[in-house]
């Protein structure tokens, strides 16, 4: 068996991603406050925190899934780690 050297080899549809994300944003936007200081849809969100007494503090947030790890985990019948790096990208 060959590894898969793509995304979509890989059952990742990076297209239909981005359509999800285009279906949604109309959503999105209607919650929208002056605080927010991105668009959905990029690698992180940005949240205006001019209240706090640092200068210029930003929250800058992403939501990330464990993605193929869990094929990799499921091919390995590892499962220990399957979460060690999604913590990792959430928390840094």
């Amino acid at each position: 068996m060959t590894s898969p050297k793509t995304y979509k080899e890989a059952g990742v549809d990076i297209d239909a991603g981005s359509q999800a994300t285009d279906r949604i944003k109309q959503w999105v936007k209607r919650t929208s406050t002056p605080q927010v200081l991105s668009e959905i849809g990029l690698f992180g969100g940005m949240f205006d925190l001019s209240g706090l007494p640092e200068r210029e503090p930003v929250l800058v947030s992403s939501v990330d899934s464990v993605g193929t790890k869990t094929k990799v985990a499921v091919a390995c019948n590892r499962f220990d780690t399957i979460g060690v790096d999604i913590v990792n990208h959430c928390v840094d």
